[in-house]
């Protein structure tokens, strides 16, 4: 049996795509699984790191506004259809999963062309655009909040399910995921991030936090800027008076292949509130400090 899922963009998109796909292969453990994303997206990058095959389509993101990137985009769209259709030919799935984002659309509008049964999955309240328009075509749509039933069309096939976890939450220990990530294992650990992006607005706090608390030796950070914003939050820090690599009583990471651990270590988070990081923060059960981005749902 084969299955095809595919997903990506952000974070938000790529875990619960790769939760999928991890509970496919457990209920069916000789399934071939093959990922289907965008080349060069964050997907490109995790999803092998997972174990499972991966194949990218060059894809670029509509702009909610008049551009002249969206006529390429649309180009890209369509060639990355005719890619997807001949995935599904020489593939073959015996079904086809996404979980939003732009590399969503061609994909599973490739797999309802060729008869091939879809089901996408929806992480937020107010449902993305991709995962809206697909909705008229898919054959079900799950859900993780009651409130998005609302905004899909009435006809369609919709199951609340939650948001799909990965296995490595559930088993990670406090002080064996310290040692794994090289943190002190006593005192009070603060995780902070601002999704798999970084958030510019959470960096500029979190300096001034650091810089507040840096003498206190009982308490550790552990701060992911983001790759993009890395260098920036450097020179913030620096500008503080903080020296790198050794500077003091905090760790700071462009970017966390190891969530499970980082979450298993804290004990508290200070986080954006997106659907996937929040449904890892309740798995966990830590204390979280919700900063929600304001245009998203």
């Amino acid at each position: 049996m084969r299955f095809i899922v595919t997903g990506g963009g952000t974070g938000g998109h790529v875990y619960p795509a790769l939760a999928i796909a991890r509970g496919l292969k457990a209920k069916y453990p000789a399934a071939e699984i093959l990922f289907l994303g965008s080349e060069g997206g964050l997907e490109a990058d995790l999803v092998p790191k997972a174990g499972f095959d991966f194949q990218g389509i060059k894809l670029t993101g509509f702009k909610r506004r008049l551009s002249f990137r969206n006529l390429l985009a649309c180009w890209q769209a369509a060639r990355g259809f005719t890619e997807a259709l001949r995935i599904m030919n020489s593939f073959k799935p015996a079904a086809v999963v996404g979980t939003g984002g732009y590399v969503c659309g061609p994909v599973v509008l490739a797999a309802s062309f060729c008869r091939i049964p879809t089901l996408i999955h929806e992480q937020n309240a107010l449902p993305g655009v991709t995962n809206r328009l697909l909705s008229y075509i898919t054959n079900a749509v799950a859900i993780t909040f009651p409130d998005a039933v609302r905004y899909l069309p009435r006809r369609t096939r919709i199951k609340l399910t939650g948001l799909p976890v990965r296995p490595e939450f559930m088993s990670c220990t406090r002080q064996e995921s310290r040692r794994a990530l090289g943190l002190p294992e006593e005192g009070r650990l603060v995780l902070s991030f601002g999704g798999s992006q970084g958030a510019r607005t959470i960096n500029g706090a979190m300096v001034e936090v650091l810089y507040h608390f840096r003498e206190k030796s009982d308490l550790h950070f552990l701060h992911v800027t983001g790759p993009a914003q890395y260098d920036d939050f450097v020179m913030m820090m620096s500008q503080r008076g903080f020296g790198f690599p050794d500077n003091g009583n905090n760790t700071i990471k462009p970017y966390l292949h190891e969530m499970p651990l980082a979450l298993a270590a804290a004990d508290l988070v200070i986080c954006r509130a997106g659907a996937a990081t929040l449904a890892e923060i309740t798995v966990t059960g830590k204390p979280a400090i919700l900063i929600p981005y304001p245009y998203a749902a």
